[in-house]
This record gives structure tokens, C-alpha cells and sequence, in this order.
């Protein structure tokens, strides 16, 4: 496409959707500086409900557990990074529910599924919910701006350490 090409709506709507498929991957793939590609600088993050049971977060260092001193993305990512990085982890985003509200911003809705494993502990949690997110074109290229994460469901169990 040019760059006088004219975008259409379902142009704006697909590339909302390449986004949250790079968050998804890079998220999984542990790219932590592709994770914090997706985001604009002043994102809005929370409340995220990982589905941590006081079981599964036991098994982080008292210091992994600590409130994240400072704010803003970077630290986001790095909270992401020390929580997620040791796991083997695959999410799944379904169904969104996307609105463009101007020309430069949108929200969405989006069904979730992941499944999280602790491999060398023999945990792997389950679960299923919705991120709610609204999105802002930063220099032609959309971001998310804000999102929180709701769940509906979370089953953690016990299997064979993967060690």
C-alpha cells in the first residue's frame, strides 16, 4: 500500500489485530523488547488477574514477589519478564470486539485462553477470560494504550516436573 493508499475501517481493524497477535507472540516467545514494542509509552496497564494461586506464587523468590518500585512501561515489561520468562507459556486471543471511536484511537475486547507451566516445579495453570484495551495510533502505527485483564476461569494443577 501507498502512502496515499486511503486506509479503509476493516484496514485500521486488521492491523489492531496483527497487534495483539505480536503482543501474543512475543509474550510467548519471551522477545521482551518485541513486548514492549506493542505498547505506547504512557500505556495504562491493570488490574492484570494472572490466576496466580498463593501456591504457584510461592514458588518465586520473596524478592520476585516485591510491588515493581517504579512505574511505567519498562517496568511492566520487566515484571512480565520476571514472572513469565521462566514458564512455558501460550496465549490465546479469540473473537475481538473492535470499535474505531476516531481516527487515531480505538478500544476492543478480547477472549482469552492461556496455559502456563512451571517446568521444573510440576504446575500448570489453565485459564480462560477477556482483555479489555483501548488502542492509539503512535506516528501511523497502532499501540495498545491501555489494557486490564479479567478472568472467568483458572485451574491449576499438579503434573510431572518437565526437568
Amino acid at each position: 500500500m501507498t502512502e496515499t493508499a486511503v486506509r479503509t475501517e476493516a484496514d485500521e481493524i486488521e492491523a489492531i489485530r496483527q497487534l495483539k497477535a505480536r503482543y501474543f507472540r512475543a509474550l510467548d516467545t519471551k522477545d521482551w523488547d518485541g513486548f514492549g514494542a506493542v505498547f505506547t509509552e504512557d500505556a495504562a496497564i491493570g488490574p492484570i488477574d494472572n490466576g496466580f494461586t498463593d501456591d504457584l506464587l510461592a514458588l518465586r523468590p520473596a524478592v520476585e514477589r516485591q510491588p515493581v518500585a517504579t512505574s511505567g512501561i519498562g517496568a511492566f515489561v520487566e515484571r512480565v519478564a520476571t514472572n513469565i520468562g521462566p514458564l512455558i507459556s501460550t496465549h490465546h486471543g479469540h473473537q475481538p470486539e473492535i470499535e474505531l471511536t476516531g481516527d487515531n484511537e480505538a478500544t476492543g475486547i478480547w477472549a482469552m485462553e492461556d496455559v502456563l507451566v512451571w517446568p521444573a516445579d510440576g504446575y500448570r495453570l489453565r485459564g480462560t477470560g477477556h482483555y479489555w484495551e483501548t488502542y492509539r495510533k503512535v506516528d501511523g502505527v497502532w499501540k495498545i494504550a491501555s489494557m486490564k485483564l479479567t478472568r472467568l476461569y483458572v485451574h491449576v494443577e499438579q503434573i510431572d516436573p518437565l526437568t
